[in-house]
């Protein structure tokens, strides 16, 4: 099957007010658990909007809640309220635009595309120039979705494109503890 025909745009909260007179009809937001409401989604009128709260780590620690399998539940759900809309035009968010948000957007994209993750995980490259997917969520999506390690797979490629693209980010990566997602 091919990626959906949607429309799917990145973003973080500071820029949230960029995109609210472009059509979007969903709005998934991802943002931390004590982190309020974004006030800019008061200005997205008549969009369908998920709100799950989860913090950006990609294990369990201590004082942190990490996505859980029921979080990523709720991103499928809201894939298949998108999925039956073709001409929706879905917006992705969460704290900075980098990580949650940008595996939740792939994965939006791998759900009803069996085969072409690695497509979906690429495309990432056009959507958001600096995102860094949230492993856990996409380790979650693998299971839930039966795609026997087909996300993490199209997660790595898509690691190495960009990191061909910018060998600075390797530096970025290591630098906020996540050094051990790079693709050796």
């Amino acid at each position: 099957m091919p990626l959906p025909s949607h429309k799917v745009t990145i973003c973080g909260i500071p820029e949230l007010p960029q995109h609210c007179s472009v059509g979007i009809s969903h709005v998934l937001s991802i943002i931390d658990t004590h982190e309020p409401r974004p006030s800019a989604l008061d200005d997205y009128p008549g969009i369908e909007h998920l709100l799950i709260r989860f913090d950006d780590v990609v294990a369990e620690y201590p004082g942190f809640e990490a996505c859980t399998p029921q979080h990523i539940e709720k991103v499928l759900e809201f894939g298949e309220r998108t999925h039956a809309r073709p001409e929706s035009h879905v917006l992705v968010h969460c704290h900075a635009g980098i990580s949650r948000s940008t595996a939740a957007a792939a994965i939006l994209m791998c759900q009803h595309a069996p085969g072409q993750e690695e497509a979906a995980f690429l495309k990432l490259l056009s959507l958001r120039k600096h995102g860094w997917p949230n492993t856990r969520m996409v380790e979650f999506a693998d299971t839930l979705l039966d795609r026997r390690g087909a996300l993490l797979k199209a997660l790595v490629t898509y690691r190495r494109a960009l990191l061909e693209a910018k060998p600075h980010l390797s530096e970025v990566v290591r630098n906020i503890g996540r050094g051990h997602e790079l693709p050796v």
